[in-house]
């Protein structure tokens, strides 16, 4: 057998080899957590500009979005349209995912709230691709970028916008999930190696800091949704016994 003959050989079998872990590596994806019964369902803050609950042209669906879904089968999900004292006074488990921006003073609020106790799980996309009829400019698209008014220099952290846009695997609860131009998180919280996660002890309260929102995107990731859901999901988990 020639040595050419050997290379190619050997990098087959180092192909093969790595499809082969990348297959066992998300066959060992945590589990998903089961549905709750209805009356054992903790509340859940929802602040979001992202269509989730209604379509842009506000029709109420069926049943929600697919992720609306996937967090009602373990929340009483409570949308809210501020961070102001009454609507944060509504839970103690917040999901905000690209929100519009908050007002200065609504910004103490929520940092206060946080810190007496309060968990949040902020997706703040520094670039979102999330598709919309709604032209530039207009108050009911989503924002093309996470509105921070000073909420995570506060908490120590910067989110940078990524160099190249396009789909990119992170990780998110342990799964490896799909996601649409995520930026990258620095600071002083503790940070994952692939900068998309940060973890803020925030007083008595938390906050988990991830770097995208099209995620939520089950049309744009398609077949990772489950699993993107499933992290989304498990990172509320984890926030609820914190």
């Amino acid at each position: 057998m020639t040595s050419a003959r050997r290379r190619v050989i050997a990098l087959g079998l180092a192909v093969c080899t790595m499809a082969a872990l990348g297959i066992a590596a998300i066959r060992r994806q945590p589990a998903a957590l089961p549905q709750r019964p209805s009356g054992e369902r903790p509340t859940l803050l929802l602040l979001t500009s992202l269509p989730l609950i209604f379509g842009e042209d506000f029709s109420l669906r069926a049943s929600g979005s697919r992720t609306l879904q996937a967090l009602r089968a373990r929340y009483k999900v409570v949308p809210i349209s501020v961070t102001d004292g009454s609507e944060l006074a509504k839970g103690r488990l917040l999901l905000m995912a690209q929100p519009l921006a908050q007002t200065a003073e609504n910004l103490v609020i929520l940092d206060d709230w946080v810190r007496s106790g309060g968990r949040v799980l902020l997706l703040a996309d520094p670039m979102l691709e999330w598709p919309s009829q709604r032209p530039l400019g207009d108050p009911l698209r989503p924002p093309p970028m996470f509105a921070d008014t000073g909420l995570l220099a506060h908490w120590g952290l910067r989110l940078d916008a990524p160099d190249e846009r396009g789909p990119a695997m992170r990780t998110l609860a342990g799964r490896k999930i799909m996601t649409v131009s995520p930026g990258s998180l620095w600071g002083g919280c503790d940070i994952s190696a692939d900068r998309f996660v940060a973890r803020c002890t925030v007083g008595k309260g938390e906050a988990i800091v991830v770097a995208d929102a099209d995620l939520l995107d089950v049309d744009s990731v398609a077949d990772d949704a489950g699993r993107n859901l499933g992290a989304v999901v498990q990172e509320l988990a984890t926030l609820e016994h914190k």
